[in-house]
Parts: structure tokens; sequence; C-alpha cells
């Protein structure tokens, strides 16, 4: 259940209390998560600080790697959805793409620690399942539907793509059923890239002493990234 969520008012008492503890214990998780990071997380300081003992706790979550898969499915849900939510289609394609990357750069600034679970340095030993690819996906998907939407016209060829980029692209539009030609599936990719990219150099101090604070170099980046789409500046 993500942040605020309301739980259904058809579940039975226990489901609502086995959903409420859950919720408790991921907060607490998220707690944590800003004190010692995901490698320092632990079930039995979760536990303990619930004043559950640590066996109860597995009813909920059988392994440190299980909790660690619900923080992380939460925290691409809530960043899709800020995504999602700031995304207007009866607006212009280049309002739209500006109010995405700004919400998800506006939830990375204020959740910075389910930020860096999700899109920092990988967690040794931790191997995501499947079941985090969907949400995952959700800002991608987001930024699709500007494009799918606007009236598209790249300024600038960069040579015959390879044949290998070809088949991945091809594989990749046909699994996640989007209607985008290969050249702007690679363009997208290279642009989402750049969104997170310049997230990650803002959040982890990386412009500090070039573009620091860095509104005006986002925003200009923005645009870029529109353009390189494909996106009018006027469309």
């Amino acid at each position: 259940m993500l942040y605020g969520e309301c739980m259904p008012a058809t579940q039975t008492a226990r489901e609502r209390a086995r959903a409420e503890l859950t919720r408790e214990i991921k907060d607490e998780a998220r707690r944590q998560l800003a004190e010692v990071g995901a490698l320092g997380l632990s079930l039995r300081a979760v536990a303990r600080e619930l004043g559950m003992v640590s066996s109860a706790l597995y009813r909920y979550f059988s392994s440190r790697e299980d909790l660690l898969t619900a923080l992380i499915v939460d925290a691409y849900n809530a960043v899709g959805e800020a995504a999602e939510t700031a995304d207007d289609p009866k607006k212009a394609s280049l309002e739209r793409w500006e109010s995405i990357w700004l919400a998800v750069r506006a939830w990375a600034k204020a959740h910075p620690h389910e930020y860096a679970l999700i899109y920092g340095s990988p967690i040794p030993g931790y191997q995501a399942p499947q079941d985090t690819v969907t949400p995952a996906s959700r800002v991608a998907f987001a930024l699709v539907a500007v494009l799918r939407d606007a009236d598209l016209r790249v300024e600038t060829e960069v040579g015959e793509m390879p044949a290998e980029l070809q088949r991945q692209l091809g594989a990749v539009i046909e699994i996640l059923k989007i209607t985008l030609a290969p050249e702007t599936a690679s363009r997208l990719i290279m642009a989402w890239t750049q969104l997170f990219g310049m997230i990650n150099f803002e959040l982890f101090g990386q412009y500090v002493g070039s573009v620091d604070p860095s509104d005006a170099f986002f925003a200009h980046g923005i645009r870029q990234m529109a353009e390189f789409t494909g996106i009018r500046m006027t469309g």
C-alpha cells in the first residue's frame, strides 16, 4: 500500500489490521533507510522499534530482501504516480514533458532516501525480482504518452542505427506494447537516462562548484531533451 492510500471498505477487521501493521513496518523501514541506508536495514531492528518479536515480523515479510522489494515497489509506484499526476493530456506537448520532469525531480528531492534506494548504488547481494519491472516503467510510460500524442520533428540526425540496437529496441517496443519508431524509442531512453542522471548528480552533490543550485540547468536540460526527442518548442 502506498503512503496515504486508503484501505478498501470491504476488508475484514483482520485484513485491515494486517494492512495497517504492514504499513507501520514499511514506515519504520523507511525511517531506518534514512539513518543507516539499505545495507544497514535489519528486520530485527525494525521489529524491535515496533515492539514486536522478530519471528512475528516474518509473518509479514519473509526476509530482508522481501521487505526491500516492498519498499522498492512502493518507491517506484510513488515516483510513477507523481509523474502521471503531473501530466495533463489537454496541455501542449512541451508543457506536459516539463511537468513530468519537474514532478519527478520534486519527488526525488522530497524523498531522497527512497530515491536512492531505486536509483542510487546497487545493493550488494540483492537481486530485484520481476515484480519491480512494471512499477519501474511508470515514469517512462508517462513520457511515452507525451511522445505518442506529439507532432514529433527530429532536427538532428545521428547516422544509421546499428542493427543490434534496432533488434534490442524492437524487442522493447514489442514487450512494452508501445507505438514508437525505433529511433524515437532510442531517443526516449536517452532522455529518460538524462532525467535520472541529472537528478542523481544534484542529489548526490556532483554539481557542487558548477551548476549548483541546479534549477536553471535542470530547466534548460528539460527543453534540450524535449527537442532531442522531437517535441516542438511550440507543440
